[in-house]
């Protein structure tokens, strides 16, 4: 018997073309907005489905290797192609996942996790500041550290709602603009089902980031 709603891999489907769409926009149509609207709705599926890998991971040291893992791929290329600084959304999750790490383990490590904290703030809004003649940032700052966070917290799936709807309100708040176009992605999250689906496709989601980022830039070189 088929589970109603959308599973976990539907979801992350679902970002990852919602991505694809804001990318294409960015990289080779900035004149079509709508690209760029459509692509609002990634994150915040993304970052929910982070803060679900967190709950039922086997393993927060893989989990958060394999995402460092791939931040730190992309960013070999985004420096050695454009000699850039600028902190994907890998490197942002990574973050998120470090803090939702120390909070699962409870106890003292909760002070920990408030001192990842602080240092995550200064990372994204302060390290910036000392980096003058640099684009140095890290992707959707520290409001979207945050948001994978806030949504491990959630302890039910209203909750949960509630609280990436409040985080989505702050990042929306923090960047402005087209932004708020984020929240369009609560009525998606409200028909997940909590299953993971049928098919094992970490590797695909995991793969695609950064082989999609080296097709559209190769794209946007050859039509400069």
């Amino acid at each position: 018997m088929a589970t109603k709603g959308l599973s976990g891999n539907a979801l992350k489907m679902i970002a990852l073309i919602t991505m694809t769409m804001d990318h294409v926009g960015l990289m080779l149509f900035p004149q079509n907005i709508w690209l760029r609207i459509i692509g609002r709705l990634s994150f915040p599926l993304f970052a929910y489905m982070i803060a679900e890998g967190c709950r039922y991971t086997k393993s927060m040291p893989k989990y958060w290797g394999s995402v460092a893992l791939v931040g730190l791929v992309c960013q070999l290329v985004y420096w050695f192609a454009m000699g850039s600084l600028y902190m994907c959304i890998m490197v942002t999750f990574s973050l998120s996942i470090a803090m939702i790490a120390l909070l699962k383990r409870g106890g003292a490590y909760r002070y920990l996790a408030l001192g990842a904290m602080v240092g995550a703030f200064f990372l994204c809004e302060g390290l910036p500041k000392l980096l003058p003649g640099t684009d140095f940032s890290i992707d959707y700052g520290f409001a979207g550290v945050i948001l994978p966070v806030l949504i491990y917290l959630g302890t039910t799936g209203i909750s949960k709602l509630l609280l990436t709807g409040a985080g989505l309100v702050l990042l929306s708040m923090t960047l402005g603009g087209i932004q708020w176009y984020a929240l369009v992605a609560l009525p998606l999250l409200a028909l997940y089902n909590g299953q993971r689906g049928k098919w094992k496709l970490k590797w695909l989601f995991y793969l695609y980031y950064p082989l999609h980022l080296v097709a559209l830039y190769g794209l946007a070189y050859m039509v400069k």
